[in-house]
């Protein structure tokens, strides 16, 4: 967001909503302690709300991985704690065939799912994987009449 406030507004301009998964995204995030937190969490709340204009509500642990620590620096936040339900680990599978096949797996509706758009693996040509399994993953919702929506839309 603060790299490019101008695609991030865009992003909110269309509908969608930019949520708190950490400033940094540090990977020994849940090794941190309750001051540590909240500063890396104040830290992209403040940059997103100041760049889009909307506050975040909600708050997903870089890797998921969390500590007992964080509940009550996200509740003094008024941030309510998400995690996926499925992924398709689309940052290291190279195929695309894969990664469609992990998310489809018993899906249903309420499913909340992974995917990524910085750093995902790339296939056999160049592509990063994402843009191939999106796609085939959207018309499979549109086959089971699910729909695919925000977390703010979804509660």
């Amino acid at each position: 967001v603060e790299t490019h406030p101008r695609l991030a507004r865009e992003i909110v301009r269309r509908g969608h909503a930019i949520e708190n998964h950490s400033y940094a995204h540090r990977h020994h995030f849940s090794l941190m302690g309750p001051n540590q937190l909240r500063n890396e969490i104040m830290r992209a709340q403040n940059v997103i709300s100041d760049v889009t204009g909307q506050s975040p509500v909600y708050f997903r642990a870089p890797a998921g991985l969390r500590s007992p620590l964080l509940d009550p620096v996200l509740q003094s936040l008024n941030l309510q704690l998400v995690s996926w339900t499925r992924r398709g680990f689309d940052t290291v599978a190279t195929d695309p065939g894969k990664v469609l096949k992990k998310l489809e797996r018993n899906l249903s509706a309420g499913d909340i799912l992974l995917l990524h758009d910085g750093n995902p693996a790339s296939c056999a040509n160049g592509k990063p994987v994402v843009l191939d399994v999106l796609p085939k993953l959207l018309g499979t919702l549109q086959t089971m009449s699910l729909h695919a929506v925000s977390l703010r839309n979804a509660a």
